[in-house]
């Protein structure tokens, strides 16, 4: 059979590169899959805090203008026939660029084959955010049973993926977060305890809860959090550098880490999926059959309108949101097939 698709395809554009990253919804043309592509009807979208940074120019891609943002997408694959994966299938992806679209291109070897009954959310979580913290925990990481894991930002999505591993772990997991809802949210899914890192006085209440420091912190804010961060060092702790949610570059104070014969590691998955596709293949399947036998209980998502993609980055950028944000990608109708 043969996917009858439509000429054109609402998505999401970035024509100029502006302080507040504009983006305008725009009717253009459904992109031709490449021979190592799939080209996947998106039913979600994937909201990452890179793309809260690459639609102000600020990221380290800087695609060619005009370009369609979103590196995560959930969808069926209607075109890109002699895969592995067949025609049909539902998938979860990177998608490099263009996931704030009805139809998107991923590469092949970036696709995975999902329930058809898993929620968006929960999918677009386990496919993204939790083989990033996976990675981070174990291998960056090295974190042992018993050791202490201080995870920031931890009620949002690779934070709150970070404190579900830390635990099936065996880790003990201090959680921080920044209001009492997202503090609430870390209890709930299983944090030993739970700090607001916008209290001046979080660091004296963690080292009452842990006098001997953290053995692995877990940091996708940056700024003054993970400059403060260092001060809560155990000896011989791993600080894990995930991202700068917070807006800007941590100044590392060096002397802390020499003091405490510490370690900074930095931790980019893409660039880990890149250059070790088998591991970054294993590494998201064992977070699927983990989820698929109940050890993981994930935070519920956060949806949002397609129409809504502004406000979602906004809220993404604001650190708002809960759990996995991601945006519902509306189709008018069916993609028709014909014989």
């Amino acid at each position: 059979m043969i996917q009858e698709l439509p000429p054109t395809m609402r998505a999401w554009r970035v024509e100029e590169i502006t302080e507040r990253g504009e983006m305008q919804l725009r009717d253009i043309e459904v992109p031709r899959p490449g021979p190592d592509q799939y080209l996947v009807r998106v039913e979600a979208a994937g909201l990452a805090f890179g793309d809260t940074l690459i639609v102000r120019g600020k990221y380290q891609v800087k695609p060619p203008l005009p370009f369609t943002p979103g590196s995560e997408v959930l969808g069926t694959i209607v075109q890109g026939e002699g895969g592995e994966l067949a025609v049909g299938t539902r998938i979860a992806s990177s998608s490099r660029q263009g996931g704030f679209a009805q139809y998107a291109l991923v590469p092949r070897t970036e696709a995975i084959a999902i329930p058809g009954d898993i929620d968006p959310g929960d999918a677009l979580a386990l496919r993204s955010n939790y083989p990033t913290s996976l990675f981070a925990l174990r291998t960056a990481g090295r974190l042992r049973p018993g050791e202490t894991l201080l995870v920031h930002a931890a009620a949002g999505g690779v934070g709150s993926a970070a404190l579900q591993l830390g635990k099936l772990l065996g880790a003990r997991v201090i959680a921080t977060a920044g209001s009492v809802q997202k503090l609430q949210a870390c209890l709930d899914a299983g944090a030993d305890a739970a700090l607001d890192y916008g209290d001046p006085g979080w660091i004296d209440a963690f080292r009452k809860l842990a006098p001997g420091g953290a053995d692995v912190i877990y940091d996708p804010v940056g700024g003054e959090v993970g400059a403060q961060s260092l001060r809560c060092l155990a000896y011989g702790a791993r600080y894990l550098v995930i991202g700068f949610a917070g807006g800007a570059l941590t100044q590392l104070p060096a002397n802390r880490l020499l003091l405490h014969n510490a370690s900074a590691v930095g931790v980019l998955w893409g660039e880990v999926r890149k250059r070790d596709i088998a591991l970054a293949a294993r590494l998201t399947r064992e977070v699927y059959d983990w989820h698929a036998e109940g050890r993981i209980r994930l935070l519920p998502g956060q949806p949002f309108a397609f129409e809504q993609a502004r406000e979602a980055l906004a809220a993404l950028e604001g650190r708002s949101t809960v759990g996995k944000a991601w945006l519902r990608v509306p189709h008018q109708q069916a993609s028709v097939l014909r014989r």
